[in-house]
């Protein structure tokens, strides 16, 4: 029998080699070393940073067993955590850190962080060495005391990098050129020192930068040039679109006046001589008619020079007649004056719109009380008005009331970041208006309303099986684009209900009222925002979890299946447990035609895929937030149940809704 012939020498050296380093490697390493490990290196980082007293702040002291993710939640503070239970955020804001920044490297070991912030604390010192960790995806150090010259070569490791925020410290020297990361979204380098050059940030999907008041020259990049000029304001050799400072042929603001300037500005000085020349003139007169009036009152039998009241009427009256007329001749330039004074009197009042959306029709306060206004309902949290502005598309104005929870600067640059989220599942933020007393938030207009009205309107019938499906999959996409831009917020939502799930011309799923839980009391959101209302937020010594969205979500589902109003939206406090519940219970006997919305149209042969969403609604709806799905494995489960072809029947019918 021939002997089967030997494989190349190369080929066998290969798999010797392979072989080798397959007996060099590791064990994997299984969950629980994993966690423990992990545990080992947060609390050896919280051990190097200090607090107002010396020590480490007391809410991180918290930290220690069990370990910091339970799937993915965490019980340590600051912590948040990805579906495989490694850590994936830490969140470090407003602890009161003093000193030098601390040794960034010592987190390179842990594999899944992808966004970290030390905003808002009093660190000092140079820039962190942040080159270990190279898959950082969002880095946080606004708001500290942090100095010097930052290394060119410091972001170079960091390719994904799509998040950087390092304004309002004492940073100064050259941008480093290592900051244009091909994935780069968001930059902000305000408040700084930084000199030289705007390196080119060209990248198609970088949406917010921010240089303002620094010390930068030259040219602004044209990839920039998209960006409101308030980003580049205060750096005062900066030139170029869209400021309105032209560079002249060396890269520096042109200094010359161009000839409209100077005919400005010498009709502005021919103004100021006639002006000058009028005033003398009226002075010279008044002396003048100061005889004749002295020597006419004396001829009637007047007083003497000493007393200041005339005895005649006559001479009463007149001055008052010329003051009278004088002030009905210049009432055009009198008016106006008050009306302004009354215009800026009424903004002091009722405070300015702060606009974050570009491109959009700027207005006043006083546009929108001069506006027809419609009231659309009243919430937890206040009430709603549809304003129809002269110019520009109509607007929702919503007042909030209970929303102090943090100060202007903060409650701002919260909004300024709810402002750059884009997705279409979610109404994007048009401006905003910070009072003490209560808060606006401007929003566009949705034409059909939102998800509970059409439930429990008595129009449930417009909304078949299709429509239905393709809503609650709109939800859970709207709801895991903000998982993923607002990593760490514990809630990204934090208030999902079918009244806050709009629908628009082709009733797509558009979500509101997101991203509230960090600007509002704390003691209110307790009480009325939904997500609290999972088992493991009404606890005693509850709170949320990265689950507590997805429970929301599973109550939304079951609401849209059966057509029943949830039971925790009328009771503040309690959990939507009594939906759920019954759903169960249904289920479990075997009833699982009765649960279904007998409006519901377009069903027929699309049973099995709607006990199949009703399945994953249930799974939302675990009471252990252990056993509860997390959100990715929510729309796979989702993504999997095909939405079936819209009928002509049905297409008409959306045509006459939306008209």
């Amino acid at each position: 029998m021939a002997r089967p012939p030997r494989p190349p020498g190369h080929i066998r050296i290969a798999f010797s080699l392979a072989a080798a380093v397959l007996l060099l490697l590791p064990p994997p390493r299984p969950a629980a070393a994993q966690q423990a490990a992990e545990a080992d290196v947060l609390i050896a980082f919280r051990d190097t940073l200090r607090g107002p007293d010396g020590a480490p702040p007391g809410a991180l002291r918290g930290w220690g067993t069990p370990g910091p993710c339970r799937g993915n939640s965490s019980s340590w503070y600051g912590v948040s955590c990805h579906g495989n239970g490694t850590v994936q955020g830490l969140q470090l804001e407003r602890l009161g850190l003093s000193g030098s920044a601390p040794d960034l490297a010592a987190l390179a070991v842990l594999p899944g962080l992808r966004a970290l912030s030390l905003a808002d604390n009093a660190l000092t010192g140079a820039f962190p060495n942040v080159s270990a960790l190279g898959v950082l995806k969002m880095l946080y150090l606004s708001r500290n005391r942090l100095s010097g010259v930052i290394p060119e070569g410091t972001f170079r490791p960091m390719r994904g990098l799509r998040k950087l925020h390092l304004g309002f410290n004492d940073f100064s020297g050259p941008v480093p050129e290592s900051i244009t990361s091909p994935r780069l979204l968001e930059l902000s380098l305000a408040n700084n020192r930084f000199e030289g050059c705007l390196p080119d940030f060209s990248q198609p999907e970088l949406r917010f930068v921010d240089v303002s008041n620094n010390n930068l020259s030259g040219p602004i990049p044209a990839g920039l040039s998209r960006f409101n000029s308030s980003m580049f304001a205060g750096n005062r050799f900066l030139c170029g679109k869209p400021l309105d400072a032209e560079c002249d042929g060396l890269g520096v603001p042109r200094t010359g006046m161009s000839p409209m300037m100077k005919i400005a500005i010498a009709l502005i000085v021919l103004g100021l001589i006639l002006c000058a020349v009028g005033i003398a003139t009226g002075v010279l007169g008044r002396r003048r008619r100061k005889p004749r009036r002295r020597a006419a009152a004396e001829a009637l039998g007047g007083g003497g020079a000493g007393d200041q009241t005339p005895s005649n009427p006559k001479l009463n009256t007149a001055p008052a007649v010329n003051i009278e007329n004088a002030a009905s001749t210049s009432q055009p330039r009198g008016g106006a004056g008050a009306g302004a004074a009354a215009k800026r009197q009424r903004r002091d009042e009722h405070g300015r719109l702060v606009f974050i959306q570009e491109g959009r029709t700027r207005f006043e306060i006083e546009d929108l009380l001069r506006a027809s206004a419609e009231v659309l309902g009243s919430g937890n949290f206040g009430s709603s008005y549809k304003a129809t502005l002269c110019e520009g598309p109509a607007v929702v104005v919503k007042r909030f009331k209970d929303m102090n929870g943090v100060g202007r600067e903060d409650f701002s640059e919260h909004m300024r970041r709810l402002g750059r989220l884009a997705h279409p599942n979610l109404l994007p933020l048009v401006a905003y208006l910070y009072k003490k007393e209560e808060k606006l938030l401007v929003t566009d207009y949705i034409v059909n309303g939102s998800l509970a009205q059409l439930l429990h309107g008595n129009r449930g019938s417009l909304l078949d099986w299709g429509k239905r499906l393709r809503i609650l999959k709109g939800a859970a996409r709207g709801l895991a684009h903000l998982y993923d831009e607002l990593p760490m917020l514990t809630v990204p939502h934090g208030h999902l209900k079918s009244s806050n799930v709009l629908l628009d011309g082709a009733f797509e799923a558009v979500l509101s009222d997101y991203a509230l839980v960090p600007v509002v009391t704390p003691s209110i959101a307790g009480q009325v925002m939904v997500a609290y209302k999972a088992p493991e937020c009404i606890a005693p010594q509850g709170k949320p979890s990265k689950k507590s969205d997805v429970w929301s979500l599973g109550i939304l589902i079951l609401e849209v299946l059966t057509g029943k109003f949830p039971a925790n939206y009328l009771r503040q406090g309690r959990q939507g447990g009594d939906l759920a519940g019954w759903v169960q219970s249904v289920v479990t006997e075997e009833r699982t035609g009765e649960v279904f919305d007998k409006d519901i149209t377009g069903a027929r042969g699309h049973e099995a895929d709607m006990v199949k969403l009703l399945q994953v609604g249930l799974g939302c709806c675990d009471a252990d937030v252990d056993q509860r799905w997390d959100l990715k494995t929510v729309i796979a489960r989702m993504d999997e149940i095909r939405e079936p072809e819209p009928t002509a029947a049905a297409a008409a019918a959306d045509s006459s809704s939306s008209s």
